[in-house]
Parts: structure tokens; C-alpha cells; sequence
């Protein structure tokens, strides 16, 4: 089979049924393609869809598993030579998949390849990046990001046009397509946040390519859950902001300060 496309649903049922739909119209002819949906303990069912797919798995999980172990689910369970990651909330215009697909199958020394990701309003959303420094979630999240704003706009590329092809450090895991040929899922550790960070690092640390593709463009509509209200309050009262901190923890336990 040539394709996995593995979407985890969390509470995300209407946002899931319009990520499916975009999938069916998307620029698939000639593909072997299977999708797969893990619900991932959220209480949502999905006994009522009607989307005619010829390949369809729906896993339930018995527990929420987070970002990374819900994705593993499908993961273990995807057949195709490649595996489309999809957060429920995307809405793929109908050539991104073929166009990424193309591109990695062509490209050997390719291990994943990410879209160019759009707000709502089809604005550019930052999906691109480089691989952060201790302090940088710092600064985003407090007040102290306004006094390092150059620190942010280096951190998030903002200097790169997003228009041309580039290899990056890291790529939003909203939308990531992975090599299945030595991929064995994401870190069990992170739970939520890091674990595309992470699945990019490891991917430059085994000496494959990490690649923004603007040609293949991706609605995202993207609530920053874990960053509502004061930061100085966000910890006490924001489960995700919680996971965020743990996350950043682990991940710079794993990999060390430095960035490379």
C-alpha cells in the first residue's frame, strides 16, 4: 500500500467529519491509500459515518493516550510505505497530499515533508521552525517574549518567505508525512507538545531530511489551547499548559540544551 493516513479524534467530531471530507476530495487517483481513525477515549462516536472510503479502520482506544500514543495506535496498525499524520482540525486543499507524496517517494534522503499550514482566514501559519532553546517557551508564553521578539521571529523563521521549498530543523506536527521504513512511532514520553520536535530531531540525528513543501497548502484551524489566559495563572488552572511544561522538560532532559 502507498499510504497511511492516521487522524487521532479528541472531542474533535465535527472538525474530524470536514477532515475527512477534504481527504475525499483530494488528488488521490491512482493511489493505494488507507485511512485510519483512532478515537482516542474521548466519549465520541462515529457510528453514523458515511464517507465512502475503501480502505476505513476506526481504533477505540480504552484511554486517552495523548498526541503521540494515540498516533501509535494507528501507526501500528497503517500497511502503506508512508504515513500521513493529520490533526482533526485540518482541512487539506485537494493537491497537498499528492503533492508531498510525490515529493518524498522522489526524494530518498527525505524522511518527512510538512505543508505550508493556513489560519482560518488563510493567513500564513508559522509551521516551520527551528529547534528551540531552553528559554524559548519562555518567552512565549510570558511577558518576556516582548522584550525578545527577535529571539520568537528568528525561532519561527520569520525571515524565510514560507514560499519556497527548505529544509527545516522541525515542522508543526498538525500535518506531517513520514517515511513508515525505520519509523517506529513517537516518544512515549511526551504525552502532548514535543513529540514533532522530537520526531524531527531524531529524524536529522539519523541523517535524513526534514522538508517544507509550500506547494502543498493545509487550513489548520488552530486554537492554542495550552496558552489560555495569564501565563501566571495558565499552570494552575490549564491542564495543557501543565503537559507543555513536563514536555519542555523531558524533551531538554533527552536532548540536551543545545540545539544541535
Amino acid at each position: 500500500m502507498d499510504l497511511s493516513v492516521v487522524i487521532v479524534n479528541y472531542k474533535s467530531k465535527e472538525k474530524t467529519k470536514v477532515c475527512l471530507e477534504s481527504i475525499l476530495k483530494s488528488d488521490l487517483k491512482g493511489l493505494d491509500f488507507e485511512v485510519i481513525l483512532v478515537e482516542n477515549a474521548s466519549g465520541d462516536r462515529f457510528d453514523d459515518l458515511s464517507f465512502d472510503f475503501n480502505n476505513f479502520k476506526l481504533i477505540e482506544s480504552d484511554k486517552n493516550l495523548g498526541m503521540g500514543g494515540g498516533n501509535n495506535l494507528g501507526i501500528n496498525k497503517a500497511t502503506g510505505d508512508f504515513v500521513l499524520i493529520l490533526n482533526p482540525d485540518t482541512e487539506l486543499k485537494p493537491g497537498a497530499i499528492r503533492i508531498m507524496f510525490d515529493y518524498i517517494k522522489g526524494s530518498s534522503e527525505t524522511y518527512i515533508v510538512g505543508p505550508k499550514l493556513l489560519n482560518s482566514d488563510m493567513s500564513l501559519q508559522y509551521s516551520c521552525a527551528y529547534f528551540p532553546r531552553p528559554w524559548t517557551p519562555i518567552f512565549r508564553r510570558t511577558f518576556l517574549g516582548r522584550f525578545f521578539k527577535k529571539h520568537l521571529d528568528w525561532f519561527l523563521m520569520k525571515n524565510f518567505s514560507h514560499d519556497s521549498i527548505k529544509e527545516v530543523d522541525w515542522l508543526m506536527g498538525s500535518c506531517l508525512m513520514i517515511r513508515k521504513d525505520g519509523f517506529d512511532g513517537f516518544d512515549k514520553r511526551f504525552f502532548m507538545y514535543f513529540e514533532d520536535i522530537d520526531v524531527c530531531r531524531r529524524s536529522w540525528y539519523h541523517g535524513k531530511k526534514v522538508v517544507y513543501h509550500p506547494g502543498a497548502e493545509v487550513i489548520h484551524h488552530h486554537a492554542r489551547e495550552s496558552a489560555g489566559g495569564p501565563w501566571y495563572l495558565a499552570v494552575f488552572k490549564n491542564k495543557l499548559t501543565r503537559e507543555h511544561i513536563k514536555s519542555w522538560y523531558k524533551y531538554f532532559k533527552k536532548w540536551g540544551l543545545g540545539r544541535k
